[in-house]
């Protein structure tokens, strides 16, 4: 039987599994050095939308949001909230990059609709943007609670006969010539026919294990959940550029709030052993995202803030995800670099990362996000400099 090892039990690995387990690819093992979604996935702030800058990317999200809506009827405990759908809100500087880009949205057939500030209020009492801010809303968008989707998309995944080892840490890719032969974990050698790396800010280190190598940074990322509001949260979640951040309701009658951190340097990640908890949280960052998002929500201003997670962001060289094979050894696929979209992007990105493994090919043209689109010479010199977030490319939908 064909043995297949995922690294990484969060929701890219996790999704991966799943699709693998549907397609009857044998035997699925997936490694975790910590508890289920430990690392990104945890922390993660779910929101989801498929308008985004590249025509590969609005094909993936399509997909997405299709299997989003799909496992809120399979997975029991989780909801896909797509009440509101998700609006992404412009400045009157940054809208024009947008504009450029709704006649690939037209032409790929994904639905939106532009909304004006009154447009916005009149839908969304409780936001009340600048009267030149206009509003890309997309209606197949909205979000996940990660505390929900990670639980029951590992359920599912072990009924459909998937393993999943929890505080099992990988040190080394096992490698024998051109082709990858398994894993060396603390305390044994487990071989597979395939291996699927979904480690995230792992990544670098993890793949200099067998001399390969890919051009990721990883940043830091912080999100805060509010106390419960007095009034019920009817919004959709925003994600605003010009705040630096979004926002969306949570759980309890909450509102999260996600900060951007443009100009802390990337994170060097040097060993598998590294663990997201020795990052610090950052409450005076608080404060002037609050007054920020005053000019949206005029409620947050009164808002007391209860719980705070930060987290690591991937980023590649040209802003893209990496997705597919790696390049000059057999059997070992990646899905890494997804900025901080590595939740909108989960459900299809494990079912392309499973056809992959189980077709040769997947359903769509992902030429775009492969990791053979970077030479060596670009990767070692990327991987060498050190940069902040706002150097590289800032995209967070």
């Amino acid at each position: 039987m064909k043995t297949t090892l995922i690294i990484g039990a969060g929701v890219t690995g996790l999704s991966t599994a799943y699709h693998l387990a549907r397609l009857g690819a044998g035997r699925i093992i997936v490694l975790e050095q910590g508890p289920i979604g430990n690392g990104s996935s945890s922390r993660a702030a779910g929101i989801t939308t498929g308008l985004l800058w590249s025509e590969t990317g609005v094909r993936a999200r399509k997909i997405a949001t299709k299997w989003f809506r799909h496992l809120s009827g399979e997975l029991p405990g989780y909801t896909y909230h797509n009440e509101h759908g998700c609006l992404n809100l412009f400045s009157p500087e940054l809208w024009p990059n947008r504009e450029k880009l709704l006649p690939l949205y037209d032409r790929l057939d994904t639905p939106y609709q532009i909304l004006s500030s009154k447009q916005i209020k009149a839908r969304w009492p409780q936001l009340n943007p600048p009267d030149e801010f206009l509003g890309l809303h997309d209606p197949l968008g909205g979000y996940s609670e990660p505390a929900d989707y990670l639980p029951a998309l590992a359920a599912r995944a072990r009924e459909l006969g998937v393993e999943i080892r929890e505080q099992v840490t990988v040190r080394e890719l096992q490698r024998e010539g051109d082709r990858i032969a398994g894993v060396c974990t603390d305390t044994e050698i487990i071989p597979a026919d395939t291996v699927v790396a979904a480690s995230y800010a792992w990544m670098v280190p993890l793949l200099a294990t067998a001399g390969l190598a890919i051009p990721a940074k990883t940043f830091v990322h912080q999100r805060f959940v509010s106390s419960p509001l007095p009034e019920a949260v009817v919004l959709p979640p925003v994600n605003s550029d010009p705040y630096l951040g979004y926002i969306r309701p949570a759980a309890g009658n909450r509102l999260l709030l996600g900060i951007e951190t443009p100009n802390l340097p990337d994170v060097k990640v040097p060993v598998m052993d590294y663990r997201m908890e020795s990052l610090k949280e950052s409450w005076d960052l608080v404060a002037p995202a609050v007054e920020r998002f005053g000019g949206i929500l005029p409620e947050i201003g009164r808002l007391k803030w209860e719980t705070a997670k930060v987290g690591l962001l991937s980023f590649s060289m040209d802003g893209e995800p990496i997705i597919g094979p790696m390049p000059g050894v057999e059997g070992l696929f990646l899905g890494c670099c997804f900025h901080s979209g590595g939740f909108s992007y989960n459900p299809a990105v494990g079912c392309f990362l499973a056809e992959y493994v189980c077709q040769a090919s997947p359903s769509i043209d992902l030429s775009a996000f492969l990791p053979s689109r970077f030479s060596a010479v670009d990767t070692a010199d990327y991987l060498a400099t050190s940069i902040t977030q706002s150097q590289s490319f800032k995209r967070r939908l």
